[in-house]
């Protein structure tokens, strides 16, 4: 990006129609934001903005990659974290729901001394001979192990299964925040570049209007000038310097925002390692790209498999009402000590139907109807946005490349202009209002094409999150180390 701005700011070949391009330029770019930055909730895009620091900051200067940002980002993150966390605890849900199904086996060992009082059992007024008021102190020992076993529970297989189908889909939830992590750090390394690029063609306009206070205050002091003229231009310097300063500190915020959001150390200085420049990919036609989309994009996936588990949940809350076999059993040695003891043991095996629950499976075959109603809606809306989001990567992607090349040519006409417009001044044949306004007009030309250079990178980014290959496939979209 940095190369093709240094490369319109030097050019210097005269072309017609300056004032029309300019103007058919302004007609055709678009606002930046119509890029958004990545379609989630208010609460995940709060968690894409920050990240656990990775340690202290060191005194070198980390050159950054856009490789080692991701890496870092998909490592740091804080949405990263929380949704492998998020995985984890749908990890546990099924290993408890499978519980329900395996034998449950239990084993211990005791030592007891008692002594009983028997008048508490109302025994005091006896008096028998031989029977005394105070029953030891007396002891025993024993040992024992137990277990149960559900043998058939139609609910509780069928909760195992939507619990594993929604490990699934939490799983996939992951892969898909890995995928967004992906677009947001690479949407803050390209603001960076673009924040460095504004410093680079602001510099320049900084130098170019020096230049013309320096000429105009020679001109004065020679009287072949009006003062008006040094006063001009010395506004328009100082205009540009505050541009400048503006620029330099915009850098610094973006920066900022990139460090914050991979998770480097408090403080740590960095300076990037690619500059990205502009180049182009492989168009795919919308079929194609779609067919893409639906087969990678892991919310879509995600969404599907909710939607089974939410089928498995109902059908789970229906088998309440089928009849459950178990099974239970447990086996002791008691006795004064351990070598005077006996084995006991017992043993039960039952089934139970339910025959009246007051309307409680009913509450829930109610409430799970209603879930999976609402996860058909979810991916189906998925889908949805699926479509919006290719479509509009592609569209996107088609104007950024054709703002580039306007962008390009305006750039090179307004530097042509210029170099026209010093030339009159210092003939005298013109006075700095046209020198001004053509500073002017470069300026803003640079500012649209630095535009347009974020804008077309973005968009190759964005197609790759719309695709969902943004964590697979970002170096072939953007280039980089």
């Amino acid at each position: 990006m940095t190369d093709n701005i240094r490369y319109c700011l030097t050019r210097g070949h005269l072309r017609p129609a300056i004032l029309a391009i300019a103007v058919t330029f302004y007609c055709v770019m678009p606002a930046v934001g119509q890029y958004p930055a990545a379609s989630v909730g208010a609460g995940q895009s709060s968690a894409l903005a920050g990240s656990v620091p990775s340690g202290p900051a060191s005194d070198e200067i980390l050159r950054l990659t856009l490789r080692d940002a991701i890496i870092r980002g998909l490592r740091y993150n804080l949405a990263t974290i929380e949704g492998g966390e998020n995985a984890q605890i749908a990890r546990g849900q099924r290993l408890l729901a499978l519980s329900n199904l395996l034998p449950q086996v239990s084993a211990g060992a005791s030592e007891t001394v008692q002594q009983v009082n028997l008048g508490t059992l109302g025994l005091s007024g006896l008096n028998v001979p031989g029977i005394p008021t105070i029953v030891g102190p007396f002891s025993y020992s024993s040992v024992d192990a137990s277990i149960s076993q559900t043998l058939f529970s139609y609910e509780f297989i069928q909760r195992f299964r939507a619990a594993r189908t929604a490990e699934q889909a939490a799983q996939l939830s992951y892969q898909d925040i890995l995928d967004v992590v992906t677009l947001t750090v690479g949407n803050a390394y390209l603001q960076i570049i673009e924040a460095s690029s504004r410093i680079q063609a602001q510099e320049a306009q900084v130098q170019n209007a020096r230049a013309l206070y320096d000429r105009a205050v020679d001109q004065v002091q020679a009287g072949t000038a009006p003062r008006i003229d040094a006063t001009r231009t010395a506004v328009q310097l100082h205009t540009e310097e505050y541009s400048l300063s503006i620029a330099r500190n915009k850098f610094e915020v973006a920066k900022l925002a990139l460090g914050r959001a991979i998770g480097l150390p408090l403080g740590q200085q960095f300076e990037l390692a690619d500059t990205l420049p502009y180049s182009e990919i492989t168009p795919l036609t919308v079929d194609d790209a779609l067919n893409i989309a639906y087969k990678s994009r892991s919310d879509f996936r995600s969404a599907l498999n909710s939607q089974k588990a939410a089928a498995q949940t109902l059908s789970a809350a229906k088998g309440e009402r089928y009849p459950t076999v178990a099974a239970n059993g447990d086996y002791g040695d008691i006795g004064p000590t351990f070598g005077n003891s006996h084995g006991d043991f017992t043993f039960q095996a039952g089934i139970r139907v339910p025959l009246f629950t007051g309307g409680r499976i009913k509450g829930e075959i109610t409430q799970a109807e209603s879930a999976l109603r609402q996860r058909k809606s979810e991916a189906e809306n998925i889908r949805g946005q699926i479509d919006q989001d290719v479509r509009t990567a592609l569209l996107n992607l088609n104007a950024a490349k054709e703002q580039v090349a306007v962008a390009k040519q305006n750039v090179e006409l307004a530097n042509e202009n210029l170099a026209r417009s010093k030339d009159r001044f210092t003939s005298g044949v013109t006075d700095s209002v046209e020198v001004v306004q053509a500073e002017q007009a470069l300026a803003s030309a640079n500012d649209q094409y630095i535009t347009s250079l974020y804008n077309h990178n973005f968009s190759k980014l964005s197609l790759a999150r719309a695709l969902g290959v943004a964590r697979t496939s970002y170096n072939q979209y953007l280039g980089g180390k």
